[in-house]
């Protein structure tokens, strides 16, 4: 479904990304692992055309894409829910989702939109009860659950996710990562981005761990999870004798 190669991107000078090669396949949930800065949101922005890639072929569906800018790749199917949500905030809930399907409206009536906007209800059914309320007043933990819906919107091939589970309490993240393992069930076609390497390794098939903008390990996410130096430096367990 999307296969990166060699992918290299800068920030002036300085050198984010470094032959950057992973893939996610059709129906798969894939997790990327590493710490605050080693470069995980700069490939995700890449993907969707935040970014510019220095160098490197990103493809979807086997078509290349590599020079894409934002617009075309959604609508192709690339979807991000970034970080920090990025909510309109003085818009309600049913119109921050209702802008996550705007490209759509060129390809399927608005007839369509409310039984979309009904399978986001359901999987969210706090948000229905919050549909006309302003999205800025909204607890961190809906605020997020509105940035997976407005995604979901937008009817996505591939959903990027950046840091879902950040700033939100114990008891919300339990939550999220439920959600995602939920849409993994049904099928979806994600790549994950957290800090909360547990989190993410329990809902997802593979992974991959990158430092300093490479990539350093990759494989099945239970075999990951027993890695070692994973669990020393992610998961915060002592794996000394």
């Amino acid at each position: 479904m999307l296969k990166v190669e060699d992918l290299e991107a800068y920030y002036g000078l300085s050198q984010a990304l470094k032959c950057i090669s992973l893939e996610v396949r059709q129906g798969e949930t894939v997790c990327l692992i590493g710490a605050n800065g080693a470069g995980k949101t700069t490939l995700l922005n890449c993907l969707s055309g935040v970014h510019a890639q220095r160098s490197g072929k990103v493809f979807l569906m086997g078509t290349d894409v590599s020079t894409a800018n934002a617009r075309q790749l959604v609508l192709s199917g690339v979807i991000q829910v970034p970080e920090g949500r990025q909510l309109f905030a003085p818009l309600t809930v049913e119109e921050n989702l209702e802008m996550g399907a705007y490209v759509r409206s060129g390809f399927r009536s608005k007839l369509d939109l409310p039984a979309e906007m009904d399978r986001v209800f359901k999987l969210f059914p706090v948000l229905k009860a919050r549909r006309k309320q302003r999205a800025g007043t909204l607890s961190g933990g809906e605020q997020q659950m509105t940035a997976i819906g407005r995604g979901l919107m937008a009817d996505p091939r591939v959903l990027l996710m950046d840091e879902p589970s950040l700033g939100l309490a114990p008891l919300i993240v339990k939550q999220i990562f439920s959600i995602i393992d939920q849409l993994r069930s049904e099928g979806r076609t994600i790549l994950l981005v957290e800090q909360n390497a547990a989190g993410a390794l329990n809902v997802s098939d593979r992974a991959y761990v990158i430092e300093n903008g490479s990539i350093v390990t990759e494989g099945p996410s239970r075999l990951i999870m027993e890695d070692a130096r994973v669990r020393s430096a992610f998961l915060g367990q002592d794996v000394r004798a």
